[in-house]
């Protein structure tokens, strides 16, 4: 894909694209993989990165896992030391305490969620080791704690869904249940308010909203909520696909037919959900792109090298309906 400011793909506010699932997660939290010393590599050129993930809960993470290992390699000059939080804080902080303790070169990590990073942060800028944010944001106010934060603008791609429902859907009347992500995490908060500033002012009511986590399994349990509450849902926001593949379940299961008898928006565009969307499952997803991986290979070889580098880097994304889906299926890499 084509790149801007060290990234991919053209925003295109028309199309749709689901995000995949490929993938490797570490299943252990706090357990690491990779070779290397126990000190951050000099002589021989090779940067040692820890990289903190959030975990495994989707196929987008999945293949943002995947881009990361596959591009930082030995080959590559890169010795990674990769641990999986499974979703949860204190996970990511001990294992950025223990790539401080062993004297990386670099820390890197999605953080679950926004707040609550500032003690370690500032141990890893005591200790001379740069930070680089990938995926999502930390909530602090004070910026030198990390060098650069790479990824998808989450308001954005919650006002291109809220955007094509009010083009689709604005004066019918429809009453529609948002699928929230991780509380307190960066894209459920922003993908929500982006949604809800671009329905503003249309007749479209969101009229339930609870965090599914994620998770295609939470999706299906919170979608099965809304079905026994609520006999009047027109449209569900899900803020990735694998919840929304959780609702196509819970709505089939309930004897409807989603896509039609309930319209359903995504962000994502993993392999499945772009399935789903061809096969008229899902009427519109939005891009993220996980595939960071040579973003954060460039981003830590130039702050080690002293050279300056852009704070926030934002990744491009689509946007697919479902013959755009249909195009892109074939060649898609996630």
């Amino acid at each position: 894909m084509a790149r801007t400011t060290l990234t991919r793909t053209v925003l295109a506010a028309v199309s749709a694209a689901a995000l995949f699932a490929l993938g490797a997660c570490s299943s252990d939290a706090g357990t690491q993989t990779g070779g290397g010393g126990e000190t951050g590599a000099a002589d021989d050129g090779v940067i040692t990165l820890g990289f903190s993930q959030v975990g495994a809960e989707s196929g987008w993470r999945a293949a943002n896992t995947k881009s990361i290992q596959d591009t930082l390699t030995a080959e590559n000059g890169f010795d990674l030391k990769f641990s999986d939080a499974q979703q949860k804080q204190e996970n990511q902080i001990q294992a950025i305490r223990s790539y401080i303790t062993q004297g990386v070169d670099v820390i890197a990590f999605s953080p679950v969620v926004e707040t609550g990073w500032d003690a370690v942060l500032q141990e890893a800028k005591t200790a001379g080791i740069p930070v680089i944010l990938t995926d999502r944001a930390v909530d602090s106010s004070d910026e030198t704690l990390y060098e650069s934060f790479i990824g998808s603008d989450f308001v954005l791609e919650g006002e291109t869904a809220g955007q094509w429902a009010v083009e689709q859907y604005d004066g019918e009347g429809y009453k529609a249940v948002e699928l929230q992500g991780t509380t307190g995490a960066a894209p459920a908060i922003d993908r929500k308010e982006g949604f809800e500033s671009a329905i503003e002012g249309s007749d479209i009511e969101i009229i339930d909203s609870q965090t599914g986590n994620f998770t295609r399994a939470e999706g299906k349990t919170v979608m099965e909520g809304f079905l026994n509450a609520h006999d009047d849902i027109d449209l569900v926001f899900a803020h990735n696909d694998d919840m929304g593949l959780g609702a196509i379940e819970a709505i089939e299961a309930a004897g409807l037919t989603p896509g039609e008898d309930i319209k359903i928006i995504t962000i994502d565009a993993v392999k499945d959900g772009m399935q789903a969307l061809a096969d008229g499952k899902i009427n519109y997803i939005v891009e993220c792109n996980p595939l960071l991986g040579p973003d954060l290979a460039d981003i830590a070889k130039k702050v080690l090298a002293g050279e300056e580098v852009e704070k926030r880097i934002v990744v491009k994304d689509e946007a697919f309906d479902q013959e755009a889906a249909k195009e892109a299926l074939p060649t898609r890499e996630y």
